[in-house]
């Protein structure tokens, strides 16, 4: 058993869906859907429309976008859905009534998320006639940079750099914060706002807290990168790699020849961080009674 968003939710009452339109089985969703015990899974075959397909990822997000309405406006509060757009995906093919009508941009990828951008703005201005339209909290985040136009983003640390926003329709989350997170801060965010107050497991932290300091841990090209109070240490799984400043975006003034007392902590820190993720995934304790 895997205690996640879904299993807590679901031991409230919650109904959980997960949308992609995608065909069915692609990206391993479906059949980690099931590992979480997600209810519903709604894909291509459910959507049943292959004239609504780009031909390449799946159904355009305009057009399932307007089938995740639907089925939302069938669901019984509470409910989870979780939707995995793809439009914004090579080979960045518009639909032909909406091909020129987005500005292109410096790559390929900006016009598509023009296209999204409006899908969405389609998608909102339906659903906030909905009843459940206001007792609703919206998360937007991405999984990964796409076609780098800024040489920032070229660096495998910020090859996961995306934002997050919180969204509900009272506006009373309105602000900017730019404070470290990453996306398993969503799970104890979430439940923080839902006012949940059992016990549960995460490996991050709910981002309305000032308990824990802010920090985030990501990987790419074999390399760990952990980020916390004014300091980046890059990680090989055994030992630090380099220290850098947060402000050196661009990591290119390592500092671990003059290694601090911080910088010896941060290194321990992010190992026991990784040792903690890799005994827990390879001998099954991802649930709360796993010690």
């Amino acid at each position: 058993k895997i205690q996640s968003l879904i299993s807590t939710l679901k031991e409230e009452g919650y109904d959980t869906s997960f949308f992609h339109g995608a065909a069915n089985g692609s990206m391993g969703f479906l059949g980690f859907s099931n590992i979480l015990g997600i209810d519903h899974y709604y894909g291509k075959t459910e959507f049943n429309d292959d004239s609504k397909s780009d031909g390449v990822w799946g159904i355009w997000d305009e057009y399932f976008f307007k089938y995740v309405a639907d089925e939302l406006d069938k669901k019984k509060e509470p409910f989870f859905a979780a939707i995995f757009t793809l439009s914004s995906h090579a080979p960045y093919r518009l639909p032909k009534e909406y091909e020129g009508k987005f500005p292109i941009g410096h790559k390929p990828v900006h016009k598509m998320v023009g296209y999204t951008d409006m899908a969405f703005k389609k998608f909102f201005n339906r659903v906030k006639k909905a009843p459940w339209y206001n007792n609703t909290i919206f998360v937007f985040t991405a999984d990964h940079t796409n076609q780098k136009y800024y040489e920032l983003y070229r660096k495998g640390i910020n090859r996961t750099a995306v934002p997050i926003i919180f969204f509900k329709p009272d506006n009373s989350l309105a602000k900017l914060d730019t404070v470290v997170a990453q996306q398993i801060d969503i799970y104890p965010t979430l439940l923080d706002m839902i006012g949940y107050d059992k016990p549960f497991r995460s490996w991050g932290r709910s981002l309305l807290s000032k308990k824990e300091k802010p920090f985030a841990i990501t990987h790419s090209g074999n390399v760990y990168f952990y980020i916390k109070d004014n300091l980046i240490c890059t990680f090989d799984g055994n030992k630090a790699l380099g220290f850098y400043k947060k402000s050196d975006e661009m990591l290119q003034h390592n500092l671990i020849q003059n290694k601090t007392p911080e910088m010896e902590k941060m290194e321990k820190e992010c190992k026991a961080y990784v040792q903690d993720y890799m005994d827990r995934i390879v001998n099954k304790k991802l649930d709360l009674q796993k010690k």
